[in-house]
């Protein structure tokens, strides 16, 4: 695919514990279009998140990437270092965290902030970085963005801060931004409005985003793609709607049979039974096995990826039919 901007390829991110090697991310390959808009989504623990990490080089000892590629626009993020991968963070490639003060100084303002951040990047004049940095704050739907140029992050709201976090991401147009669950602790309302401004931004400056959320609800609304990731490993991916009608592993079968808007108010919610395992300590073959209701002795050994004619995947042995419906799976 010629409009492809972000691959990656066999990616592999190990922590060296006193446990032993944990292998956070396992083998993790997906591509992203101009445009589009890839769900990342799994539980708590799933190597989304440190997939996202990887993907900027932001991983830190006692982590590393052990293997696998991260190819931007063709070049290799992976194998850069020092200046050269500063030159491309922000620039080409950014990051949206889920708490926007891990993106803004208390003690700066809004402006002072942006133009440092433009300024890092292109030879403009303050006046001018000024400028942009405005037309970004409307961009995202900030309301008197000169106003809130000179105000402190403290003085708006978190639905402000989040949205100005976006804006300092789009400074550059970069052909990515990685999204780390941006609007959890946002009320559903603020919510809507966010996603609601990215899709419209992935639309109109042809951004390519990593939407990263354990929330299927979001990324049923939001994302082109998803890939499902469980114990360090996507083990389904495919066009979103698709993969939300009509799931083929069961680990994506019981997220989406436990989503509360599916069920009648009052009603017991049906779960995913068990807990994901500890990556230092993985059982053999499936990793979802313990908790899976179709599992068998096969089970036991590595499951194979399995390609479907709609363009979907899925690591199981006994992978649903697309007649199942999601809550044969949640025990």
């Amino acid at each position: 695919m010629n409009d492809v901007v972000l691959q990656v390829k066999d990616l592999r991110t190990e922590f060296t514990l006193r446990s032993g090697v944990v292998k956070a991310v396992d083998g993790v390959s997906f591509d992203v279009g101009r445009g589009r808009i890839l769900g990342l989504v799994g539980e708590s623990g799933s190597g989304k998140s440190v997939t996202g990490y990887s993907i900027l080089g932001l991983v830190e000892l006692p982590g590393r990437i052990a293997g696998g590629e991260v190819l931007l626009r063709g070049v290799d993020v992976t194998r850069l270092r020092g200046e050269a991968l500063r030159r491309i963070r922000g620039a080409q490639i950014a990051m949206v965290f889920q708490d926007p003060m891990m993106t803004l100084n208390p003690v700066l303002k809004v402006a002072t902030q942006m133009v440092a951040a433009i300024r890092a990047h292109a030879k403009v004049s303050t006046a001018v970085a000024r400028q942009r940095a405005r037309d970004a704050l409307a961009t995202v739907g900030i309301p008197s963005p000169e106003e809130r140029l000179d105000a402190y992050p403290h003085q708006l709201s978190g639905g402000m801060r989040q949205r100005v976090a976006i804006a300092i991401a789009l400074l550059h147009q970069p052909a990515v931004i990685i999204a780390d669950e941006p609007t959890t602790a946002l009320d559903v309302s603020i919510q809507s409005q966010i996603l609601a401004e990215v899709r419209r931004l992935a639309d109109e400056t042809g951004t390519a985003f990593v939407w990263i959320t354990h929330d299927l609800a979001v990324v049923s609304s939001l994302a082109d793609d998803i890939c499902v990731m469980y114990a360090g490993r996507v083990v389904e991916s495919g066009p979103a709607a698709a993969v939300i009608a009509s799931p083929r592993h069961p680990y994506t079968a019981g997220l989406l049979a436990s989503v509360p808007a599916e069920h009648v108010p009052g009603t017991r919610l049906p779960q995913v039974p068990g807990t994901a395992p500890s990556l230092a300590d993985l059982p053999p073959g499936c990793s979802f096995a313990p908790r899976c209701a179709k599992a068998t002795a096969t089970c036991r050994t590595p499951p194979p990826l399995q390609q479907f004619e709609d363009g979907r995947s899925a690591l199981c042995h006994f992978p649903l039919l697309p007649s199942m419906p999601a809550t044969r799976v949640a025990a």
